[in-house]
Order: C-alpha cells, then sequence, then structure tokens
C-alpha cells in the first residue's frame, strides 16, 4: 500500500476529511499537493506534514472556479507526473434543514458548482497528465447520505449522486489508459462540517449503525489510500462506502 514518491493531490485538504486524508497520503510515502481555497487551512496544513518529515505542498484552489483550476494544472504540470487525485472538496456545513420545494436556486446551483462541478473541473484538468503518464488513480468523495436519501438535504444528496454517477462514467473512458476511478462514500464524519448538523440527525446515525461509535476521519482514510495504491489496480467504477454499516446496499 506504499505510495512511495507518487505525487497525490487533495482538494479540500485544509480540514476536516481531506487534512486527515492528506496526513494519511503523507505516511505512506505520498508526496501531497495540498488543493485548498484558504491559505491559512492550506499552509497549516504542509507545515504539519513537513514537520512529521512528509512531503507536501500548498496550491490555493478553488474547485468551482474553471481559471483557479486551470492554474492548479498548470503549475503541477510542470513539476513531474501526478498520480492520483482524491476529489474532497466540498460544501456540507449547514447545508440542511430545507425540503426540496423550499430551496432557492441559488442554493441548489451553489452545492452543485462545488459538490458535482468542482470533481469533475478537476478530474478534467488533471486527466492529460495522468493520460500521459500512462497509470494514476481518482478518488471521488461522495456520501452514504446519496444511497440513503436523507430528508431535507436533497441538493446536496443530488450532488453527491451526481459525483456517484460521474465516477462511474469516468472509470469506463480511463480504464484501458490504467486510471483507475472510485468513489468513496462516508457517514456522518465528526469534524467541522458535521458540528452544524442537527442532534436528531447524529442520533439517526448512532443508533442505526452496526458500529454505533462516532465515525471519524480516520475510519476512511484507509479506504483511500487503498485505493490510490497498487492494491487496488483492478478496482474501478465503484462506490465503497465507510459508514460504520448504517447503509448497506
Amino acid at each position: 500500500m506504499s505510495l512511495h514518491g507518487r505525487r497525490v493531490v487533495v482538494t479540500g485538504a485544509g480540514r476536516g476529511l481531506g487534512e486527515a486524508t492528506a496526513h494519511a497520503i503523507a505516511s505512506q510515502g505520498g508526496s501531497v499537493i495540498v488543493a485548498e481555497l484558504y491559505p491559512e487551512r492550506g499552509e497549516r496544513v504542509v507545515s504539519e506534514i513537513r514537520a512529521s518529515g512528509g512531503v507536501a505542498e500548498f496550491v490555493p484552489t478553488d474547485v468551482s472556479d474553471e481559471a483557479s483550476v486551470a492554474a492548479l494544472a498548470e503549475r503541477l504540470g510542470s513539476s513531474g507526473p501526478i498520480w492520483g487525485v482524491v476529489n474532497n472538496a466540498g460544501l456540507a456545513d449547514a447545508v440542511g434543514g430545507k425540503t426540496f420545494w423550499e430551496i432557492t436556486p441559488d442554493e441548489w446551483d451553489r452545492i452543485q458548482a462545488t459538490n458535482a462541478r468542482g470533481p469533475w473541473l478537476v478530474s478534467r484538468a488533471l486527466a492529460p497528465q495522468l493520460l500521459a503518464a500512462g497509470a494514476g488513480r481518482i478518488v471521488n468523495i461522495a456520501s452514504d447520505a446519496a444511497l440513503y436519501g436523507s430528508p431535507r438535504l436533497s441538493h446536496y444528496i443530488a450532488s453527491k449522486g451526481a459525483l456517484i454517477a460521474l465516477t462511474r462514467a469516468m472509470a469506463r473512458e480511463l480504464g484501458d489508459h490504467g486510471i483507475t476511478v472510485n468513489a468513496v462514500a462516508p457517514g456522518l464524519v465528526e469534524g467541522p462540517s458535521s458540528e452544524q448538523i442537527p442532534v436528531e440527525r447524529h442520533a439517526l446515525y448512532a443508533e442505526n449503525r452496526a458500529i454505533s461509535r462516532p465515525q471519524q476521519p480516520g475510519d476512511v482514510t484507509g479506504t483511500v489510500t487503498f485505493l490510490l495504491s497498487d492494491a487496488a489496480a483492478y478496482i474501478t467504477g465503484q462506490t465503497i462506502v465507510v459508514d460504520g454499516g448504517f447503509v448497506m446496499p
């Protein structure tokens, strides 16, 4: 499962699951590109990885902005091949609470721009580098909410459902180029993005998971690093649910 010397882009790596993923990749010997919207977050994560003996660099990136993503690709293209992309950046903070008929078009578009369009923009921009290398990995961070159908969260669910569908399409198009594409669907992960989620939803997960303890970022990162490794070379187009047995597809 070693990622020694391999460069992996992690979007939204400035906190939460993205931050934990960046550290996990570095611990496996990978070189991490922290593609993060907020400089103070991204620079902190890079400093922490370097302090632990890892290799990392920060590239300011807004995944919803085509020009910003193009700048990311241009910068990375001049400094060696990319092995992997983890499309982690997404909007989840305080997005729930409204029925689908109460959500405004602006609210809908804002979620789709980051959670669905963003991973497509990033993958689209970096695909030429993966294709040129003749091998690579793309891991999309989806959500078990798209499989469960959580109420009062339809715009978020639609964005993550779109990402799961995009994963399958990309896998078909990249399979014979030595590039795998998979999705990981976490449950309710403890961290900044879940702090504003209603207490009753936390209780729903706690009462219905097969493993009742709260889910931590570290419960997900092992699956992500596995999918980035050579051990997962024949796995593609799959959505792996990592939620302690809340959703059992």
